[in-house]
């Protein structure tokens, strides 16, 4: 789904918890996510360092989709 939304001129960016998968299927915008099981979060932190660790993620992401490549780039925001 990502190639296809990237051939039709859509900048997109994958948030996954394997980088070596998306980047087989051939994403361009790779972001790691934090595990499997809570790609967006961590339910062992308080609900205020969640918010922050979502954000931080997210903010990557955008950064990501602002960002002109050449090649599969990850875009790590640890």
């Amino acid at each position: 789904m990502v190639k296809e939304l990237e051939r039709a001129g859509l900048p997109t960016v994958h948030i996954c918890t394997i980088v070596p998968i998306s980047k087989t299927v051939g994403a361009n915008r790779i972001v790691p996510a934090v595990a499997i099981p809570h790609p967006l979060g961590n339910p062992e932190l308080s609900k205020e360092d969640e918010k922050a660790l979502r954000r931080k993620i997210l903010e990557k992401a955008l950064e990501a989709l602002q960002t002109d490549i050449d090649t599969q780039t990850v875009f790590e925001w640890q």
